[in-house]
């Protein structure tokens, strides 16, 4: 634990910067190989010094990586650097795109978490990081590094490392909140970036079905409501139904901060001020987005970053009250149980805090969750159509919330209430929400399963 408790005196700020100055080469050169490092959070992953370390590939052999959300549109480059895996161990607790292209070819691999238990997990769980790196805004006259959008799991990391070095971005926006800052006297390298921008995520325009799913959800949402939205063209539709409601009086407590809060501060909808804790305070452990979601940020007071062990913390939801919560699945099978994480065996991305909203969400005064997904897909691998609402979950498939924490599930066809419903009324309400040409199949099966009306009884095949 390399920590110091003690402060630099602020005369001492400048000299103390200098004489930890390094370039990137000079930081790549500090790992050696069996070393375990991590190379930072989200918009925080480290560039210039990863682009170092992968022109060290060769030299090097079983270093572990962990990392958090590659955000940039292209393959991270020290995967680039070593396909084959021969020098690197990358893993990542939640992965995007260009990790899941990593992932298929064979040199990424995901580390199972459960958002909120991060810090925790890197702090007690996991070996201790010779080197952490991370990206930070420039320093202030205080001498503190602002983590920028991006909070999470940071001090489970630090607690558990030897060695901090930072890369400074000037483009990274700055954040109010908590524990959303370092110190100089905590780092032990700084190096000055190029000031790579943002990434951003420019969210697809949401399908025809997604549209129908969203006007499912809105008709249920009230004035006063705490709302949690995910990512992507989908729940950024649900916010544009929002802003042009007349919902209003709504509040922001969310994992991951979206441009479609944007949009509903934009309609005057979102107030924040009927929120039982945090009145006034846009909450949130990590942002993406837009640039001109990064510009709304930036050193605005009305933002709230903070740790992931807070902001997803099930009684901490709870206690905004009314919470809603907006997010999206692959898979619902007739027992309730949901898979967001998987199809079959191949990983699409972590369960982030998606039971954490579900479980706070219902626990919270007046709250509901919703955990949506389109009736049916295209297969592309046998060439038919297939229902996403199904018998039981594929084989390898993920049950990221089961079947005791699901309130509604969401597709096209309507909103379906599972609280307090038995198994054949749970059968029966999935299969109300399925795609029609699959209903009847469906009744059948649930039938062999023994969760229809006429029978509890399971009938064994043959």
């Amino acid at each position: 634990m390399s920590l110091p408790k003690l402060f630099t005196p602020m005369g001492q700020v400048q000299e103390e910067y200098k004489s930890k100055l390094m370039t990137a080469e000079e930081a790549a050169g500090q790992v050696e190989s069996g070393m375990q490092i991590h190379i930072g959070l989200m918009n925080g992953v480290v560039v210039d010094i990863q682009n170092a370390l992968a022109k060290r590939a060769e030299e090097l052999k079983d270093v572990t990586v962990v990392a958090t959300m590659w955000s940039y549109p292209d393959i991270p480059p020290i995967l680039q650097a070593d396909p084959k895996a021969e020098h690197f161990h990358y893993c990542s607790t939640h992965l995007t795109r260009s990790e899941r292209a990593a992932n298929k070819q064979g040199n990424c691999w995901f580390l199972p978490v459960q958002f909120r238990e991060n810090p925790k997990l890197h702090e007690t769980c996991r070996p201790e990081y010779d080197i952490a790196f991370l990206q930070v805004a420039p320093m202030d006259k205080s001498g503190n590094f602002n983590l920028g959008p991006t909070v999470a799991e940071y001090w489970g990391i630090f607690k558990n490392c030897k060695k901090i070095i930072v890369e400074v971005n000037e483009n990274l926006c700055l954040t109010h909140g908590l524990q959303n800052y370092i110190n100089i006297n905590q780092v032990d390298g700084i190096v000055e970036g190029s000031n790579t921008p943002m990434p951003t995520i420019a969210a697809k325009e949401a399908t025809d079905v997604e549209k129908k799913m969203a006007e499912n959800i809105v008709d249920l949402i009230e004035d006063g409501s705490t709302v949690q939205i995910g990512t992507g063209g989908f729940p950024n539709y649900v916010g544009k139904l929002i802003a042009e409601s007349d919902i209003k009086d709504l509040g922001c407590h969310t994992e991951m901060f979206v441009d479609a809060y944007l949009a509903l501060y934009k309609a005057g909808k979102l107030t924040n001020m009927n929120k039982k804790i945090n009145k006034g305070k846009m909450t949130f452990t990590f942002a993406q987005g837009s640039e001109e979601l990064y510009d709304w940020i930036d050193d605005n007071p009305m933002m709230q970053s903070g740790p992931v062990e807070y902001v997803n913390n099930v009684d901490v939801i709870a206690s905004c009250g009314q919470v809603v919560s907006i997010n999206s699945c692959l898979q619902v099978d007739l027992f309730g149980q949901v898979n967001s994480e998987s199809s079959g065996l191949q990983h699409i991305g972590g369960t982030g805090g998606q039971l954490d909203f579900v479980m706070g969400a219902f626990q919270s005064e007046g709250g509901k969750s919703f955990l949506c997904t389109p009736s049916t897909r295209f297969n592309k691998t046998t060439g038919k159509t297939e229902s996403l609402i199904m018998p039981t979950l594929p084989n390898g498939s993920i049950v990221s919330t089961p079947r005791s924490a699901v309130h509604y599930i969401v597709t096209e066809y309507g909103a379906v209430n599972l609280k307090g419903k038995n198994t054949y009324e749970r059968a029966e309400l999935l299969v109300s929400v399925a795609h029609p040409d699959f209903r009847e199949e469906l009744i059948h099966q649930a039938e062999k399963m023994g969760i229809w009306r006429t029978s509890s009884k399971v009938v064994k095949p043959r």
